[in-house]
């Protein structure tokens, strides 16, 4: 795939295609190709108290989640943070992690994916109707094609440990 990149433009609140991953949204603002492929750029909207993904790790590349509303947990390795609207949280690839929803009002986070690539991931899996509904067996795969490893078997464990729920569509486009 050629690395080009798009002039300037402005991502407005109503604009990016939107999709569920299974437990969290996901938002489109900047694909890769808009960018050379050096980052990507997704919105997360998440209900309260949502888990959004297993423990997972990513051989691939890096993720910064930047708050604009509520508090997002994180499991880092064996750490556990939260972070505020302002705060931006650092997931390196190959470290084992997870993130959610730590408050009971909505939680919208800005997902910077550097280089890009992993956005693809996303359209993929909402195609398959997110990771709740999807075949087991393609699901497998997309982790593959996307070098990512995933824990399901951590789901249960994670929801009783931060009191969380298999979280419900919530529309992106954060306003101030």
């Amino acid at each position: 795939m050629a690395a080009t990149a798009t002039g300037a433009r402005i991502v407005g609140p109503g604009d990016g295609v939107e999709g569920f991953l299974g437990s969290i949204g996901v938002r489109f603002m900047i694909d890769g190709p808009d960018a050379a492929e050096r980052f990507s750029l997704v919105e997360h909207p998440m209900s309260p108290r949502a888990l959004a993904a297993p423990l997972h790790l990513h051989t691939r590349e890096d993720e910064y989640s930047f708050v604009l509303e509520g508090r997002m947990g994180a499991l880092l390795g064996e750490d556990v943070v939260e972070a505020g609207p302002g705060d931006l949280v650092f997931k390196p690839r190959n470290q084992w992690h997870t993130f959610w929803n730590a408050g009971d009002e909505p939680c919208r986070i800005l997902e910077i994916i550097a280089p890009a690539g992993f956005e693809r991931f996303f359209r993929e899996l909402d195609g398959l109707g997110g990771a709740i509904k999807a075949d087991p067996d393609e699901l497998a795969a997309l982790n593959e094609r996307y070098g990512l490893e995933m824990k399901p078997e951590t789901v249960p464990e994670l929801l009783e440990r931060f009191g969380l729920q298999i979280g419900l569509p919530l529309s992106g486009g954060w306003t101030p």
